[in-house]
């Protein structure tokens, strides 16, 4: 059975790994020229959508691997 500090540790990594994955996105929504969501949702360009998912793919892949040690 899972402990409450198991579970609390949990939550806690789960939330850093979240907020670390939103404000890298920003970043790079913001470095990237143009604006990203207009792009995708305006103008319903394709290759800028399938562009975000690789990056925001990307970036869980390397904060999952930081977070797992």
């Amino acid at each position: 059975m899972l402990s409450a500090t198991t579970i609390l540790a949990t939550l806690f990594y789960a939330a850093i790994g979240i907020l670390t994955f939103v404000l890298s996105f920003v970043l790079v929504d913001r470095l990237t020229p143009g604006e990203l969501w207009r792009e995708i949702i305006e103008r319903q360009n394709m290759a800028v959508a399938i562009l975000a998912g690789a990056v925001a793919i990307g970036i869980s892949t390397i904060i999952a691997a930081a977070v797992h040690g």
